[in-house]
């Protein structure tokens, strides 16, 4: 099972968002599929470099390798405009199924 790993597992949870994305005409839905694909790509960008056995970079290790801290906190401010953004879609929706009476793209209502 050493095929299996952060990178991968994130790569096909990005495509699975965008497939959802491009398919879902449900506002829910592709709000949903676009948070998938915001937890892939954290996913990949934190495992990305990820060496067994290193070691924070904070203190007297010795010589075991360093972890680059820039991936991670780059991913937590990503998080954080990732919960802004998905709190702003729904808030958007919400005032659109007030509005239209409708949770789809299409404005028809057949």
């Amino acid at each position: 099972m050493d095929f299996i790993t952060g990178e991968i597992v994130g790569i096909l949870l990005f495509f699975i968002g965008l497939y959802g994305l491009m398919t879902k005409k449900s506002i829910i839905k592709t709000i949903m599929s676009m948070s998938i694909m915001e937890s892939g790509i954290y996913l990949f960008y934190v495992t990305i470099n990820y060496v067994p056995g290193s070691v924070p970079p904070i203190g007297q290790q010795g010589d075991a390798p360093f972890v680059d801290p820039v991936p991670s906190a780059l991913m937590i401010t990503a998080i954080v405009i990732g919960i802004g953004v998905t709190a702003i879609g729904l808030t958007m929706f919400m005032h659109y199924k007030q509005k239209h009476g409708i949770t789809h793209w299409s404005r028809n209502r057949n």
